[in-house]
C-alpha cells in the first residue's frame, strides 16, 4: 500500500488550484509546475513548491513528460495528479510515472489506452453488453470500406476521430455525396490534433441529451456510481452548462444507466475516478458515447448533490484505501448547476480573448472554482476557460436562480467573457423548463449580437471620463464625489460604434473600485476600471475618442490587418506586391488551441507583410497592409 506525502500536480489553472485545496486540507504537500507564461499564476502561488518546466507552448511545458518527471524527482514528490486535459489521458505518461516509482492518481495505463480509442473502447463495450449506437468501428480505414459501411448505417451519420475529443475530427454528414470530402477533412484534423487519423462512423441521433455517469473504483475490486450529470448545453461539442441530476431522469433509468456504467468499468478493471458518457434519446433509450479516464471539469455538481469530495476520494484510492461508501449508501440531495466562464467573445464567433484581468470579484454565496487573480495576463497559449460558477439549491429552479444571479454579479473587467451568453442561456424559457438537447445553443443562439451600450451606461461613462480629465479623481482615491454642473461633449466608442454623449451632471461617489450613482431615481453601485481613454464597466469596454480627429471610416479603408488577439502566426499565404481580393485568406493565427483565418477586407495590392510563420504577436499588432 503506497504511502503518499507530497503530490505533484501536472496541470495548471483552476483544476490545479482545486486539487491543491483538497490535498493541502488533507495534510499533503503540493508541488506546482508552471511555464514561463504562468510564473505568477494563482496555482503557483498556492503550492508549497513550484518548478518551472519550460517555455509557454504546451509541447515544451505541460506536455513535456521528461520535464515533469524531473520536477517530481528534484522535489521528492511521491505521487502525480494529472488533473484534466494535457497528459491526463495519456497512457505513456501514466506508464512513465509508474516506471519512475511515482503513484499515478488515476487508472492503469492499460485502461487509459483502451478507453482513449473510440474504436477499441466501443468494441469492448459491445462485448460487455453496454448499449452502443449502430455504426462502424472496424480496423479497415480505406475510403471504399467507409463508404460501404456508411450506406449500411444510413444518413445522417457522424464521422468521429477514434483518438479524439472536443469536437475535433468530428463531422455530421447528411447525404452520401458529402461523405468523401468530410472523411478527408476529419482525417486531416484528427491527424494534426491527435497523431492518429483513425475514424469511426456512427448513426446520428436526433436531438439527444448528453448524460454521463460518475464512476469510482478501488484496487480492492469495488466499483460504484455517484448519480448522473446532464451536459447537453454544448457548443461544438464543448460543454457550457452542466447540472445534476438530469432533469428528465427517473429512478429506473438512473439504475439502468448506472449498471451499464458499472459494466463498462468492470470490463477494464477500472480504478479511480472515471465518467461513462451516454447519449439519451427522447424515448428513454441510451447509448454509450465514450469513457473519460480522469476527473471531469463538471465534477463539482456531483460533489454538491452527494456531499462528497471527489478529489479526496481520488487520493484515498491512490493510497490503496477502499471506497468510502457502498452503492446503497449513496444519496442525492437537491440540485446543482454549473457554468463554464470562458475568455471568448460570442458576438465574434466565440473568438478567444486575451488581455489583463483588471478587476476580479467572484460573486458571493456560490462555489467558484477558478485559477485567476487581478493583474494576471490571459495568454493565447492555453484553453480559454477561466473558471466555473456552481450553485446548489433544494430544487432545480432554486439552483438555476442562484446561478443566474451569481453569473450576473461576478465581476471580471479587462477581458471579454461569455458571461452575457451564460445569463441568457439560464433565462431561456426552454432551459427553465428543462426541455433541451445538445442542439440547444445552435438552435436558439446561432447569432449573438454584440452588447449594445444603454443610454444610462453611456451617460455614466461620459461622467467618469469628465471627472477623470478634470483631474478631480486620481485613480484609486477613496470617497471622491462629483457634484459639478458643467456639461462636456464626448465621443465614445463601443463595439466599433461611436456615440456622442453629454457628460450631464451626476452625483458620483467613487472608492477606486466602484462607482455609486443615482440615475432616474435609482441608486446603483457598479464596478469599473478607468485607465486614460479606456473604461471598463460590467460587460462593456468604452474608448474615449473625443480627441481623435481621424474618423473610423477612414481607418477602416486603410487595408491594415491587425491581430485580433495574442497568438502565433502559423501560415502566411501572401507576399508583398501580390494582388488580393476581398475575402481572400491572408494569414492563419493560432491562439488558445484554435486556428483563426485572417482575410482581406478589400481588393488591392499587398504593400507589406510584417510577420513570418512562427512569430508570436500581440493583440492589435499590425500584421499586413493592403493598398
Amino acid at each position: 500500500m503506497p504511502t503518499l506525502s507530497k503530490i505533484l500536480i501536472a496541470n495548471r489553472g483552476e483544476i490545479a488550484c482545486r486539487i491543491q485545496r483538497t490535498a493541502q486540507a488533507l495534510g499533503y504537500r503540493t508541488v506546482a509546475i508552471y511555464s514561463d507564461a504562468d510564473a505568477q499564476a494563482l496555482h503557483v502561488q498556492m503550492a508549497d513548491e513550484a518548478v518551472n518546466i519550460g517555455p509557454a507552448p504546451v509541447q515544451q511545458s505541460y506536455l513535456n513528460i521528461d520535464a515533469i518527471l524531473h520536477a517530481a524527482t528534484i522535489t521528492c514528490a511521491d505521487a502525480v495528479h494529472p488533473g484534466y486535459g494535457f497528459l491526463s489521458e495519456n497512457p505513456d505518461f501514466a506508464r512513465a510515472c509508474l516506471n519512475a516509482g511515482l503513484t499515478f492518481i488515476g487508472p492503469s495505463p492499460e485502461a487509459i489506452e483502451l478507453m482513449g480509442s473510440k474504436r477499441l473502447s466501443k468494441l469492448a463495450m459491445l462485448d460487455a453488453s453496454v448499449p452502443c449506437i449502430a455504426g462502424y468501428q472496424g480496423s479497415a480505414q480505406d475510403d471504399q470500406t467507409l463508404q460501404r459501411e456508411a450506406e449500411r448505417i444510413g444518413y445522417p451519420l457522424m464521422i468521429k476521430a477514434s483518438a479524439g475529443g472536443g469536437g475535433r475530427g468530428m463531422r455530421l454528414v447528411h447525404q452520401a455525396k458529402d461523405l468523401l470530402a468530410n472523411l478527408h477533412t476529419a482525417r486531416s484534423e484528427a491527424k494534426n490534433a491527435f497523431g492518429s487519423d483513425e475514424l469511426i462512423l456512427e448513426q446520428a441521433l436526433t436531438d439527444p441529451r448528453h448524460v454521463e455517469i460518475q464512476l469510482f473504483g478501488d484496487s480492492h475490486g469495488n466499483l460504484l456510481y455517484l448519480g448522473e450529470r446532464d451536459c447537453s448545453i454544448q457548443r461544438r461539442h464543448q460543454k457550457v452548462i452542466e447540472e445534476a441530476p438530469c432533469p428528465v431522469m427517473t429512478p429506473e433509468l438512473r439504475h439502468a444507466m448506472g449498471e451499464a456504467a458499472l459494466n463498462a468499468g468492470r470490463a477494464v478493471n477500472y480504478v479511480g475516478a472515471g465518467t461513462v458518457e451516454f447519449l439519451l434519446d427522447r424515448n428513454g433509450q441510451f447509448y454509450f458515447l465514450e469513457m473519460n479516464t480522469r476527473l471531469q471539469v463538471e465534477h463539482p455538481v456531483t460533489e454538491l448533490i452527494t456531499g462528497l469530495d471527489l478529489v479526496a476520494w481520488q487520493l484515498h484510492i491512490a493510497a490503496g484505501q477502499p471506497l468510502p461508501l457502498q452503492q446503497t449508501d449513496v444519496t442525492l440531495t437537491g440540485h446543482a448547476m454549473e457554468v463554464r466562464l470562458y475568455a471568448e467573445d460570442p458576438a465574434q464567433g466565440f473568438l478567444p480573448q486575451t488581455g489583463d484581468i483588471l478587476r476580479w470579484e467572484p460573486a458571493p454565496g456560490v462555489r467558484m472554482d477558478h485559477g485567476i487573480s487581478e493583474g494576471q495576463r490571459i495568454s493565447p497559449f492555453y484553453d480559454p476557460m477561466l473558471g466555473k460558477i456552481i450553485a446548489h439549491g433544494a430544487t432545480r429552479e432554486e439552483a438555476r436562480r442562484k446561478l443566474l444571479r451569481a453569473v450576473e454579479d461576478t465581476v471580471l473587467l479587462g477581458v471579454t467573457t461569455n458571461q452575457r451568453l451564460l445569463a441568457e442561456l439560464l433565462k431561456h424559457a426552454d432551459f427553465v423548463a428543462g426541455d433541451f438537447s445538445t442542439g440547444f445553443i445552435a438552435e436558439h443562439f446561432s447569432e449573438i449580437p454584440p452588447q449594445a451600450a444603454s443610454e444610462d451606461q453611456l451617460t455614466l461613462a461620459a461622467a467618469l471620463f469628465y471627472q477623470h480629465s478634470a483631474g478631480k479623481h486620481p485613480q484609486g482615491l477613496a470617497g471622491w464625489s462629483n457634484n459639478t454642473a458643467s456639461p462636456s461633449i464626448y465621443r465614445l466608442e463601443v463595439n466599433g460604434e461611436t456615440h456622442t454623449v453629454s457628460a450631464a451632471p451626476l452625483q458620483l461617489t467613487l472608492d477606486g473600485r466602484h462607482v455609486t450613482l443615482t440615475l432616474n431615481g435609482i441608486r446603483r453601485r457598479l464596478p469599473y476600471y478607468l485607465d486614460g481613454t479606456e473604461l471598463w464597466l460590467p460587460g462593456l469596454h468604452v474608448t474615449n475618442r473625443t480627441q481623435q480627429v481621424a474618423s473610423r471610416q477612414a481607418a477602416a479603408g486603410s487595408g491594415t490587418v491587425k491581430a485580433p488577439m495574442d497568438g502565433a502566426i502559423v501560415d502566411v499565404r501572401v507576399s508583398a506586391g501580390e494582388s488580393v481580393v476581398k475575402g481572400q485568406l491572408l494569414l492563419v493565427l493560432e491562439a488558445m488551441k484554435m486556428e483563426h483565418s485572417l482575410t482581406a477586407g478589400m481588393d488591392g495590392v499587398v504593400k507589406g507583410v510584417q510577420v513570418i510563420a512562427g512569430d508570436q504577436v500581440r493583440n492589435r499588432q499590425v500584421l499586413l497592409e493592403i493598398e
